[in-house]
C-alpha cells in the first residue's frame, strides 16, 4: 500500500464551525502526495442531497408523508379496525406519538413507555401502528406479509439473508480495506494537530463516501448522486477505478464500492455513534486501544445500542397478530428498531454500552454475509484504528456531551473532541 506522508496540521478551528476547512476526500486520497486544498465540493452541505441535513419536525412530517419509500397512508381520525386498538388514556395531556414532544425530548424513554404499556399503539399523527418489543419487531422485519420499498440499500435491520446475486471476491474487500485505511489515515492526520475538532463533520461523514470515491475514481458529488446522473453500477467503469483494479487483476474493488454507495450516509452516522460510545466509555476505549480485535465487537454493540436506523416503515398485506392486538390488512406499520434494540426482555442492562455483551441479535445494518454490511464494518475498523493511531490521547472536548437527533435515522450531528 502506498505510504501517505503526514500532512501539515491545520490551525485550530473555532468551535462555532469547522465546515470551512472540510475537504473532498476523493481529492485527498486520489494521489498520495496531493496537496490538502479544498476541492470543488467542499462539504456535503454544498451538494444537493446533504447527508446530515437538519431534521425539524415539519421536515420529518413532510418526508414521511411524501417519501415513496415510506408509502404511508393519510393520517386517520381514528384507528382502523383491529382486534385490539390500544389508546392513550383521555387524561393524558398529549397522545403518544413518534412525532410528539415526548419522543423528541427522550426517545428512549418514549420507547420504554411503549414497550411496557403500549406494545401496539395507533399513532394518529403518523398514520401508522407502532410496534416496539424485540419479540415483535425482529420477526416482523423479515415477514413477507409486511411489504417495504422496492428500492434502497440491499439489506436493512433484521435481514436474515442477503439476496444480492453479486458475490464480491475476497481480493476486492482486501483492496477496499487498503483504500479505506489510506483515506482514514489522511483524514485523521489532518485533525491530529488541532486543539479541538468535530469528528462528525470532519471524519465520520467523509470516510465512507471518500472511500467509495477513491475506489471508483469519482468525485463526492458523483458518488452521492449530486452531479446530475443517477448513481448506478456504471461508476465501476471510471478510468481511475479500472486502473486500480487492473493492478490486482480486475475491477472488483470498484464494482464492490459502487454497490455499497447507497449505504455511505448510514455508515457515516453509525461511525459517529460508535465514536460517541467509545468516548463516553473511556475504560472501554482503553480496551480497544490495547486489543484492536475488539473493534468489531464495539461496532456490533454500537449498532445495537444506537442503530443508525430507528424506524422501519412497512405496510401489512394481511391481518397480523402481535403483542397487544392485531394490525389490520392495508395499515402502515412503524417497526421501532431503536426500541427493540433496548428491550430488556432480550438484552440485559440494554442502555449500557458493553463490549463484552454475549447476547446476540441486535438489529443493525444487515446480515454478516451482506457485502454492504461487511464494507461498513471494515470502514469502522479502519476508522477507529486511524483515529487512535493519529490521536492516542483522543477524548471528548471539555464540557461537551454528544446528543443524537433524527426521527427515522438517528446519530450525533456534532462530536467535539480534543485530539491530544
Amino acid at each position: 500500500m502506498t505510504t501517505v506522508e503526514p500532512p501539515e496540521a491545520a490551525p485550530a478551528a473555532p468551535r462555532a464551525s469547522s465546515r470551512e476547512t472540510a475537504l473532498d476526500p476523493a481529492a485527498v486520497v486520489s494521489s498520495p502526495g496531493a496537496a490538502l486544498a479544498p476541492a470543488a465540493v467542499r462539504s456535503p452541505e454544498e451538494a444537493s442531497a446533504p447527508p446530515f441535513a437538519p431534521s425539524p419536525e415539519a421536515a420529518q412530517t413532510q418526508a414521511l408523508a411524501s417519501s415513496s419509500e415510506a408509502a404511508l397512508p393519510p393520517p386517520l381520525t381514528s384507528p382502523p379496525h383491529a382486534a385490539s386498538a390500544p389508546a392513550v388514556p383521555p387524561s393524558s395531556p398529549e397522545p403518544l406519538s413518534l412525532l410528539g414532544r415526548a419522543a423528541r425530548r427522550d426517545p428512549y424513554g418514549f420507547y420504554r413507555t411503549l414497550r411496557e404499556e403500549h406494545p401496539l399503539l395507533w399513532d394518529g399523527r403518523l398514520g401508522a401502528w407502532l410496534v416496539s418489543r424485540y419479540a415483535d419487531v425482529a420477526p416482523a422485519l423479515g415477514d413477507p406479509g409486511l411489504v417495504g420499498p422496492r428500492r434502497g440499500p440491499c439489506c436493512g435491520p433484521g435481514t436474515v439473508r442477503c439476496d444480492q446475486e453479486y458475490a464480491a471476491p475476497e481480493s476486492a474487500f482486501a483492496l477496499l480495506r487498503e483504500v479505506c485505511a489510506r483515506t482514514a489515515y489522511v483524514l485523521a492526520r489532518r485533525l491530529a494537530g488541532r486543539e479541538e475538532a468535530d469528528l462528525v463533520e470532519e471524519f465520520c461523514r467523509w470516510l465512507p463516501t471518500g472511500t467509495i470515491a477513491a475506489a471508483t475514481g469519482l468525485s463526492y458529488g458523483a458518488v452521492m448522486g449530486c452531479s446530475g446522473a443517477v448513481p448506478d453500477r456504471s461508476r465501476a467503469e471510471a478510468p481511475a477505478a479500472t486502473d486500480l483494479g487492473r493492478q490486482r487483476g480486475g475491477t472488483g474493488v470498484a464494482l464492490l464500492a459502487a454497490r455499497c454507495a447507497d449505504q455511505a450516509v448510514l455508515t457515516g452516522r453509525a461511525l459517529a455513534s460508535l465514536m460517541a460510545n467509545l468516548l463516553d466509555n473511556p475504560e472501554q476505549l482503553e480496551l480497544v486501544k490495547a486489543v484492536p480485535a475488539l473493534i468489531g465487537q464495539a461496532w456490533d454493540e454500537s449498532l445495537r445500542r444506537n442503530p443508525p436506523i430507528h424506524v422501519v416503515l412497512r405496510r401489512a398485506v394481511r391481518d397480523r397478530a402481535t403483542s397487544g392486538g392485531t394490525v389490520p390488512a392495508g395499515a402502515a406499520v412503524a417497526l421501532l428498531v431503536g426500541a427493540a434494540n433496548r428491550d430488556p426482555a432480550r438484552f440485559a442492562d440494554p442502555d449500557r454500552f458493553d463490549l463484552h455483551r454475549t447476547t446476540t441479535g441486535g438489529l443493525g445494518l444487515g446480515p454478516a454475509d451482506c457485502p454492504a454490511a461487511r464494507v461498513a464494518e471494515l470502514q469502522a475498523e479502519c476508522a477507529v484504528s486511524a483515529l487512535l493511531a493519529a490521536m492516542p490521547g483522543l477524548r471528548r472536548a471539555d464540557a461537551f456531551t454528544p446528543a443524537e437527533s433524527g426521527l427515522l435515522t438517528r446519530a450525533p450531528r456534532l462530536l467535539l473532541v480534543r485530539p491530544s
